[in-house]
């Protein structure tokens, strides 16, 4: 069976360090590592907005990756802005594009950490701009400790296709992000908690695969991360 082709979003950065002239991409190795080894071919998409329907048309599924950034809050409705929000506006405009295509034509999309918030602001739903101001007791979702670590672990709903997936009830998880999601799109239900009670999951029932997860799964913290990316892999097959 051929290798299903599968899109990842890339980050962008000013001129400096490797490029000292030009903007240029970024992307953790491990991303790609983890579709290969789950049995998919990663392809790396530019942020090209009015090349969203081309890009779309060549993978069979969408991974949108996470980095040091935030969707601007206009896009989500908010009347203010936190002060610790920065934006990379072009890599926003095509991560929506691309993932609201996916969406339409039910190609699947897994969202990884900011990733899942693009896909929540994406569908209609809103962010938690800064967890510290906004949940009571939150814990350190910024973990001091290395990103191979766990940082906190997060309870799995029952019912949920993250659970038929993981077949567990509760996963250690990392932890590297300070926005979260609020209130949840139309039609995505949340399938992991953190203790605090912040949304560390979200999923659509009844679309091929449509989930986000708020940690960084390509680490492989534990047994269910690498049964996410074989899911996600094997329903880009069909």
């Amino acid at each position: 069976m051929a290798h299903p082709v599968i899109g990842l979003t890339l980050d962008s950065e000013p001129p400096g360090g490797y490029s000292k002239t030009h903007p240029w991409y970024a992307l953790r190795e491990n991303y790609c590592d983890a579709v290969t080894r789950a049995g998919g071919l990663p392809i790396l998409l530019p942020h090209a907005p009015e090349q969203a329907e081309a890009y779309l048309a060549l993978i069979d599924g969408l991974i949108v990756t996470g980095g040091a950034f935030d969707v601007d809050p206009t896009l989500f409705g908010a009347a203010t802005r936190h002060a610790s929000v920065t934006t990379k506006d072009r890599r926003t405009a095509f991560e929506l594009a691309i993932t609201r295509g996916a969406v339409e034509v039910d190609k699947p999309v897994l969202g990884i950490c900011g990733g899942q918030q693009l896909l929540n602001v994406a569908l209609g739903g809103t962010l938690i701009q800064h967890i510290p101001d906004e949940v009571a007791g939150a814990l350190a979702h910024e973990q001091p400790n290395p990103r191979t670590e766990p940082g906190h672990t997060v309870a799995v709903s029952e019912g949920t296709k993250l659970r038929r997936i993981t077949g567990m009830a509760e996963l250690p998880v990392n932890s590297a992000h300070h926005q979260a999601v609020k209130d949840l799109a139309p039609g995505l239900v949340v399938d992991a908690v953190a203790p605090d009670g912040v949304v560390e999951g979200i999923e659509h029932p009844h679309r091929r695969f449509l989930i986000g997860v708020q940690w960084h799964p390509e680490y492989f913290i534990s047994e269910g991360d690498s049964r996410l990316f074989a899911a996600f892999i094997a329903a880009a097959q069909r």
